[in-house]
């Protein structure tokens, strides 16, 4: 088959304008790619020819196609050259309506490319699933589950729509599992949401002003959603060390209006939980700065290494801190069942709001997490449960020690999900993450969880076997290898 002739070049960048050459070229590239003008299967110039038609460095020609890799959108073929092997734009067709105005208008914010993707491929079952926050669906206790669900079966009659603030039954049930944390916590302090994140949600677009600022551990979970800059408000990260957030270096940026979102146990993504003294600190620090406190305690059952802290709920004594809880982590992802603990008159606005949202969360759902509670099969489960965490964490350590010692470092978690693994050496965090799922390893970046570049990875112990995490490590060691 002959090889098919290069792309011809006749546009250079504008020097005078404000946008960076690089990018400038990126986006010519791409409106091209968009109008069909170069085809799937295109061969571009080679780097010398494209930086001469271009009229600049090749340097800047290198960024440029290397960003567009990362894109997903040309690939370079062993003895073809650099090829056209993906057309994103594609159904924007012409005569269709431009739908991009559309879409950017809308009142949630977009993830970004890289969280996209993840999001998407982690349905596809040919990926190991290496970062991935979520337990391996072989750990659900299914012979619990069939009990459970013929006891709802015999008793439930009717699915109404439920209270706003939950079922009375759940109520009871969540607040009494949070006096296990420590937490002082009456039935009428709790709502019930449709996961952890509709709390956040809830509470971000009715306790919290548009313009207000969000702290959080830098990195963070929250970081790799947009729930509160959806609702207007700007994300500011605080320093992080070996027992988590940085209390001081808190207290020297805390300006204007402002709340603080932390995960205090078994912390995402870097594993760290907080010692008792320096929560302690915090909530000292926040009392005295009147900063409240969104405590996401979707983690606390999961600890399986030393005791369990107290939440820092259980510490607070001017009601400042508000508890997200969530089933999602140690038991079901699919119940959708989290919680919010707040002060009373806080849970009667979210109530409110829940009702204007989805008239209140699953009634099958909330009856069957209360009775998995109230039976005692919850916490039977969980200590089954986090021994086999423990299991599969030492080892993960092990084959991290085996593939990346002398290349990597990493924490030790007492629980949870996550290792934060940080290289030792720069690694181009989107290349990577592009040829990993090449090999079939899909794997969570640090920089889409932190406020700058951080040469990381999160990894994720609990979605697989430690035979299979040993074998998805061990083919990104070859990639990280071949990209040294």
């Amino acid at each position: 088959m002959p090889r098919p002739k290069p792309i011809a070049i006749d546009w250079k960048p504008d020097r005078t304008a404000a946008t960076p050459i690089t990018e400038q070229i990126v986006q010519y590239m791409c409106a091209q790619v968009s109008s069909g003008a170069w085809p799937i299967g295109a061969r571009l110039p080679s780097q010398r020819a494209l930086a001469e038609g271009f009229g600049v460095n090749r340097s800047t020609v290198i960024a440029a196609v290397n960003e567009l890799a990362d894109y997903g959108i040309v690939e370079g073929l062993h003895g073809a050259g650099t090829r056209i092997v993906s057309n994103t734009w594609s159904l924007m067709l012409p005569g269709a309506p431009d739908w991009a105005d559309y879409v950017s208008s809308g009142f949630f914010k977009a993830n970004n490319a890289t969280i996209q993707a993840i999001n998407r491929l982690e349905f596809d079952p040919s990926m190991t699933r290496l970062g991935t926050g979520e337990l391996d669906p072989r750990l659900f206790p299914r012979d619990m589950w069939r009990r459970v669900a013929g006891e709802a079966a015999a008793e439930i009659d009717a699915l109404g729509y439920p209270p706003p603030e939950g079922l009375d039954v759940l109520r009871e049930a969540i607040a009494a599992h949070m006096r296990e944390w420590g937490v002082d916590c009456r039935p009428e302090r709790i709502l019930v949401s449709s996961g952890a994140l509709q709390g956040l949600q809830m509470i971000s677009v009715s306790l919290l002003s548009a313009g207000s600022t969000v702290y959080a551990e830098a990195p963070s979970y929250i970081k790799s959603l947009q729930v509160f800059q959806s609702a207007g408000m700007r994300l500011a990260g605080v320093p992080m060390d070996g027992r988590g957030l940085d209390v001081n270096a808190m207290d020297a940026s805390l300006t204007g209006e402002a709340v603080l979102y932390t995960i205090p146990t078994n912390h995402n993504p870097t594993g760290i939980t907080m010692p008792a003294e320096r929560r302690h600190a915090l909530i000292d620090a926040c009392t005295e700065h009147r900063l409240p406190i969104i405590e996401d305690c979707a983690y606390q059952d999961l600890v399986f290494e030393g005791p369990t802290p107290r939440a820092l709920a259980a510490m607070d004594e001017t009601g400042m801190v508000i508890t997200v809880g969530s089933a999602s982590k140690a038991l079901a992802p699919g119940l959708r069942i989290g919680w919010v603990c707040a002060d009373e008159r806080i849970v009667h606005r979210l109530a409110d709001v829940k009702m204007q949202m989805d008239y209140g969360a699953s009634t099958l759902s909330q009856w069957v997490f209360a009775r998995f509670l109230d039976s005692g099969l919850y916490a039977e489960y969980l200590e089954s449960l986090r021994a086999e965490l423990r299991r599969r964490r030492d080892a993960a350590l092990e084959t991290l020690e085996r593939l990346f010692a002398g290349r990597a470092h990493w924490n030790v978690p007492r629980g949870g999900f996550y290792i934060w693994l940080t290289f030792d050496e720069p690694v181009h965090m989107g290349r990577l993450f592009q040829r990993a799922i090449e090999h079939g390893v899909l794997l969570n970046p640090g920089d889409i969880y932190d406020f700058e570049g951080d040469n990381s990875l999160r990894l994720s112990y609990v979605y697989t076997t430690p035979e299979e995490f040993a074998g998805a490590a061990g083919r990104l060691a070859g990639v990280v290898n071949a990209l040294a």
